[in-house]
């Protein structure tokens, strides 16, 4: 098994830019299937290249058992009524928040063989891809926060931030990854 270290909130790869990925590689495939056993280990729904410490354009989602992987992924489109739902980060573990997102959105990307799809999703997996495309351009959930709402966040995360010294999340001796949630870290 190949678990990999999760970057937490102070990691400035979490907020960089990431790199198209031009070919579909070995690497990129251990990559993708290093990253579907580390997200599944830390109980998560969705996992961003960054947050694993790597800088390509990718991420992995699992809602509801069906996982794929979104390389290069570009959303085409986002309409409906925004809605409001709590989300929560694996790169910010114990902290949560109400993020406001279009309710509908269709995603254009390219599968683990390379090949171009599109994806219309609502609820939890629409949620889930555009909180991960998110990460793809050094975006946060808590970015979209109040001011207020964001404060009472960084004071959580102040108080957690210390349990991971080197902005690193080791998931093998991590005591956060037992605590349970009702709804699951994207």
């Amino acid at each position: 098994m190949s678990i990999l270290d999760i970057r937490v909130l102070g990691d400035p790869i979490l907020r960089e830019e990431t790199k198209e990925v031009g070919e579909i590689t070995d690497d990129v495939r251990q990559l993708v299937k290093s990253m579907f056993e580390t997200m599944y280990l830390a109980k998560g729904i969705g996992l961003a290249a960054p947050q694993v410490g790597r800088t390509e354009r990718l991420a992995v989602i699992d809602v509801h058992e069906k996982p794929f992987v979104i390389i290069n992924p570009e959303i085409i489109e986002a309409a409906g009524k925004a809605a409001k739902s709590e989300e929560g980060c694996l790169s910010i573990p114990d902290v949560y928040g109400d993020v406001e997102r279009p309710s509908n959105v269709r995603v254009r990307a390219l599968d683990i063989e390379g090949k171009p799809f599109e994806i219309e999703a609502t609820e939890l997996l629409g949620r889930c891809l555009q909180h991960e495309i998110d990460h793809l351009h050094g975006k946060l959930f808590i970015d979209y926060l109040s001011v207020l709402k964001r404060r009472s966040a960084m004071s959580k995360w102040a108080k957690e931030k210390d349990k991971y010294p080197g902005f690193i999340r080791r998931l093998e001796s991590d005591p956060a990854r037992s605590h349970e949630h009702p709804d699951e870290e994207l």
